[in-house]
């Protein structure tokens, strides 16, 4: 059974850092692409970054220059690190996984990890 679980969230003061880790199993981890997702009430869920076919990378407008995602396949863990966070940065984040040459909808999702940025 294929299982995506979020950790690294929590409240943070604007202006600093937290990393999010997304660990899976039950899959042959280098057969997918992973990327981080995020979604506030009201709104509809948003591309943070993604870890794409070729290893490039692909990042929202928003958190360009601030945010950044690797992947360790030695551990089957993805992450994205999070830097000058700001109040709208505030959401619940997800990971996703899915085949290299899919959409990522038809992958699979983490429950979320809450991020607060707060003064």
């Amino acid at each position: 059974q294929v299982q995506l679980v979020e950790s690294g969230g929590g409240l943070v003061q604007p202006g600093g850092s937290l990393r999010l880790s997304c660990v899976a199993s039950g899959m042959i981890y280098t057969r997918y692409a992973v990327g981080w997702y995020r979604q506030v009430p009201g709104k509809q869920r948003e591309v943070v970054a993604r870890i794409i076919k070729g290893g490039g990378t692909i990042y929202g407008d928003s958190v360009k220059g601030r945010f950044a995602i690797t992947r360790d396949n030695r551990v089957d863990t993805h992450y994205l690190h999070m830097n000058n966070l700001k109040v709208e940065d505030t959401a619940v984040y997800y990971c996703n996984a899915h085949e290299w040459t899919k959409d990522p909808s038809t992958g699979f999702w983490g429950q979320g990890t809450q991020v607060t940025v707060s003064s």
